[in-house]
């Protein structure tokens, strides 16, 4: 089954990325058809729960979700349903009577779940890769054993899907970067990262809407403006936008 909307029917709040697994207190349930990443259900305190979605880390996932977070946020007591990258986090008015039975209808919801459809925009994003605001271009290639061009060219090649907005303001975790330049996250992070900073961190690319730390492997910047408080709708860009970087220079 899929569906369509447009955005106005998606929550744009701040979320968090995916497949970062939670020590929650209550109930963990498994899909028996989903081993390698198993349905996750969890805590956080007691007036939120963190919905971890099983199988990979794509796109036909990611609209479940956006499907998930539709149906769930009319449900009694929920404040908020939250789509993240491959998750849902849900925030209740009060603490949840019987969180276990909660756990157990957020899994059948998911098994009902079909792939929600966003009509999203399309944005080019002009990008200069290497020097001062691409430092560790080098690493990745360093750790890929491709060259510069070919970094480039793969990470510009792909249509960008926004799967979730997140870690900041305005922040878009993006879905469908080559897997030929995954590159791990850094050991130690940079303080001092720049908004507009194009980096990658395992097989996830992303571009920082303001200044803050990242352990994120930056490969270039891009002068677009993210997040603006002042407008109507302060985030650029939402779940189902897509983004295409495209070479402005590179810095070598």
């Amino acid at each position: 089954m899929t569906l369509t909307i447009e955005h106005a029917s998606i929550r744009r709040a701040t979320v968090t990325g995916g497949r970062q697994r939670n020590a929650g207190q209550i109930t963990t349930a498994m899909n028996h058809d989903e081993t390698e990443h198993p349905l996750c259900i969890s805590m956080l305190g007691t007036t939120a729960m963190l919905f971890e979605a099983p199988g990979a880390l794509d796109l036909h996932a990611q609209r479940r979700v956006w499907s998930l977070a539709r149906e769930v946020s009319a449900w009694p007591d929920v404040r908020e349903a939250v789509p993240g990258v491959t998750n849902l986090m849900l925030t209740f008015v009060r603490p949840p009577a019987d969180p276990d039975a909660l756990a157990n209808a957020l899994r059948d919801a998911w098994d009902r779940a079909g792939e929600l459809r966003i009509e999203g925009k399309v944005v080019e994003l002009p990008v200069v890769y290497g020097g001062d605001f691409g430092p560790h271009l080098q690493d990745v290639v360093d750790h890929t054993g491709l060259s510069i061009d070919d970094v480039v060219q793969l990470h510009c090649a792909p249509l960008y899907t926004v799967y979730a907005l997140g870690s900041h303001p305005g922040y878009c975790y993006l879905g469908g970067m080559d897997p030929r330049i995954a590159t791990p996250r850094r050991k130690v992070p940079v303080l001092g990262l720049p908004g507009g900073a194009v980096s990658i961190g395992g097989v996830q690319t992303g571009v920082s809407a303001s200044a803050g730390p990242s352990g994120w492997n930056t490969i270039g910047h891009t002068s677009m403006v993210f997040f603006d408080p002042s407008r109507d709708e302060p985030a650029t860009l939402a779940p189902g936008d897509m983004i295409r970087f495209c070479v402005e220079r590179v810095v070598r």
